[in-house]
């Protein structure tokens, strides 16, 4: 067996890469292809169901991610409230570029594609609003009280993303995490 030209990371990463800029109906395979580093051959190789195939792999990677690198850090028992938010939210400032890239799951809802991936982009939303309660609980709020701010904070998150992108600049997303921080510790 030959050895892989892209390792399974750095193709998904290029793949999302794509699927974040044009969604799912405006990515071609050959924009894939290109984004790789592959041939279209080598990507239904890899991917056999083609796009909806490479689309389910990048929400699977995704989904790992947050679970890994946000849910499982804000949710921890380990560590003050205080620090797991920190690191939870520099995860997410990595997960987009400090404001810079769209979130795939947002990217994933325009158009024909929130049909195909409605239930993992769900799915991808209620991990996030759970693991935000989760923390808000720690931090001392009401279960309800906990719920509606981690919902807020998802608003506030992907908004301020799209206003980013909007203006090619990073600070309302600064801005938001800044303002999340001083929802939970004040």
């Amino acid at each position: 067996m030959r050895p892989q030209k892209v390792d399974d990371k750095t193709l998904i990463e290029g793949l999302m890469t794509v699927l974040r800029s044009k969604g799912f109906d405006g990515a071609s395979i050959n924009d894939m292809a290109e984004a790789t580093g592959l041939k279209k051959a080598s990507l239904y190789h890899r991917f056999p169901g083609g796009k909806k195939e490479i689309a389910e792999a990048v929400l699977k990677y995704v989904s790992d991610w947050n679970n890994k690198n946000i849910a499982q850090v804000l949710q921890s028992e380990e560590g003050t409230p205080k620090s797991r938010l920190d690191k939870g939210l520099l995860s997410i400032k990595n997960l987009y570029n400090n404001g810079d890239s769209i979130c795939i799951l947002r990217a994933l809802t325009m158009e024909n594609s929130a049909d195909l991936f409605g239930v993992q982009i769900e799915q991808g939303f209620e991990l996030w609003i759970e693991s935000f309660t989760k923390l808000g609980v720690d931090f001392g709020f009401s279960k309800a009280k906990a719920r509606k701010v981690a919902m807020e904070v998802i608003i506030k998150i992907q908004g301020s993303l799209v206003v980013s992108k909007g203006m090619k600049n990073q600070s309302p997303f600064q801005q938001a995490i800044k303002s999340i921080k001083e929802t939970y510790t004040y």
